[in-house]
């Protein structure tokens, strides 16, 4: 069935501009209370949200609709996404909800649901709700006397705290580490310092004064200066950044040197298949994780499967194929042995136990491979050119060519942006002059394509 209003991860926006509206909110409400209510019991859903200033707005539209079907409402208020999802479970609800367009700016908002067993919904699902919304919402109303009622859990914050901690192995500490965390103004602004805390480190808390407009501004995951000098600063042990909804995690060492979503993997990977604990035959990451991690891998009798960009897509096959550890180059690294969604604080204190364990600086932990150089260019195109301008003979030669140049060596990946008018070009390879060189002339050989298409 195709979606129109869900994208990749869920529904996304400006706010007040739709989709992003009370309007299309409270709509949602309505078709996806009625979708998940099955039987004669009290069906129940939660919400948790970032921290924008929009979500003052989406929380009461979406605690309409749903109260209007007869679904009662459980208001988390500020919590990460995967704490969402962790509650959607363990409270039994039928439907969870996270407010929050994770990294983007504060104008933006987006609406992710969760299924009961806190994985978000198939696309089949997505698509059922659009068309309940799409064909009329009246018929779907209650009796006055059976609308749901809307309720604050007050220890939200704390449940999930406990949980996190939790996944922290038994026996260990983080005494004597000090640690720069910085929630990105963010949902985690709360828990992730306290975690720390509570597990022993001193922490150095970055990014922990929300005011509705500052989440991901000059800081988190997607701009990590901020952890970067503190870290400096402060001669702290290690850096950590997420993003806005805590499902994404970067890191840096006690010189301010980036460790990206593939270290980390490659980290866990080799912490969980020394104890036995790695299920399946390696990782699940995607097609833009470096061919320095492949190789790292396969060293020790491991594969990378790579996966369309997007963690539903690692998710996904992580649970087909019986993984328990996958994730992007980005920072989304999801630990199934823990979590139904990408969490950043959980794989956290997965390489902060590794790092306890090894007794050894962050810089020699945490970075076990050399990564290839690797190039990204992105390239607009006409959003009705974007499907044919690829299969232009001289943008057809050009990839050829490259890949051709880089064989043994390196790769060359191409794939249109799902959500703007753009053609995202990279090459990978030993050579940064030679993958300069391969992304440039199949830049311009789109760029050329992209003029003489009718």
């Amino acid at each position: 069935m195709t979606r129109k209003l869900f994208g990749t991860d869920g529904v996304r926006g400006t706010a007040n501009m739709e989709p992003m509206t009370a309007e299309t909110a409270m709509r949602l409400g309505i078709a996806a209370g009625h979708f998940f209510t099955r039987g004669t019991y009290r069906h129940t859903v939660v919400i948790g949200k970032d921290t924008r200033l929009s979500g003052y707005m989406l929380e009461p539209a979406l605690t309409a609709g749903f109260t209007s079907v007869g679904m009662d409402v459980v208001l988390l208020g500020p919590l990460p996404t995967p704490a969402v999802a962790m509650l959607t479970r363990s409270m039994r609800a039928d439907l969870g909800v996270m407010i929050s367009a994770s990294h983007n700016p504060y104008e933006d908002n987006g609406i992710k649901l969760f299924g009961p067993d806190g994985f978000k919904l198939s696309d089949e699902t997505e698509g059922e709700i659009e068309a309940c919304m799409e064909n009329g919402l009246a018929a779907h109303r209650v009796a006055p006397s059976a609308l749901g009622r809307a309720r604050r859990l007050d220890d939200a914050l704390g449940r999930y705290i406990e949980y996190t901690k939790s996944t922290f192995p038994r026996g260990l500490r983080l005494d004597g580490l000090k640690i720069v965390i910085d929630c990105a103004n963010g949902a985690a602004y709360k828990v992730a310092p306290t975690v720390l805390w509570e597990l022993g480190a001193e922490v150095v808390p970055v990014g922990v004064h929300p005011d509705g407009f500052n989440i991901n501004r000059d800081c988190g995951s997607l701009s990590t200066d901020a952890m970067k000098s503190q870290v400096v600063a402060h001669g702290a042990h290690l850096g950590l950044a997420l993003d806005g909804d805590a499902d994404r995690l970067v890191m840096c060492d006690e010189f301010g040197q980036s460790v990206d979503g593939d270290q980390v993997m490659a980290l866990i990977a080799r912490a969980w298949h020394d104890k036995g604990t790695l299920r399946g035959d390696g990782v699940v990451a995607t097609v833009m994780s470096n061919l320095g991690l492949e190789r790292f891998l396969a060293g020790r009798g491991l594969k990378l499967h790579r996966a369309n960009v997007g963690d539903r897509y690692v998710l996904e096959w992580m649970r087909r194929d019986g993984f328990n550890l996958g994730g992007e180059q980005s920072g989304h690294v999801i630990l199934s042995d823990y979590s139904t969604t990408g969490d950043g604080l959980v794989a956290a204190l997965q390489v902060l136990a590794a790092l306890v364990q090894a007794k050894q600086p962050a810089s020699r932990v945490l970075r076990l491979f050399e990564p290839l150089p690797q190039l990204l260019k992105n390239i607009r195109v006409p959003a009705d050119l974007s499907g044919t301008v690829l299969h232009d003979p001289a943008v057809v030669k050009a990839i050829a060519d490259g890949e051709t140049r880089l064989t043994g060596t390196g790769r060359v990946l191409i794939r249109k942006s799902g959500t703007e008018p753009l053609i995202r070009v990279m090459a990978e390879g030993e050579s940064e002059s030679l993958i300069a060189e391969i992304v440039d002339d199949i830049i311009d050989a789109i760029r050329r394509a992209a003029v003489v298409q009718p």
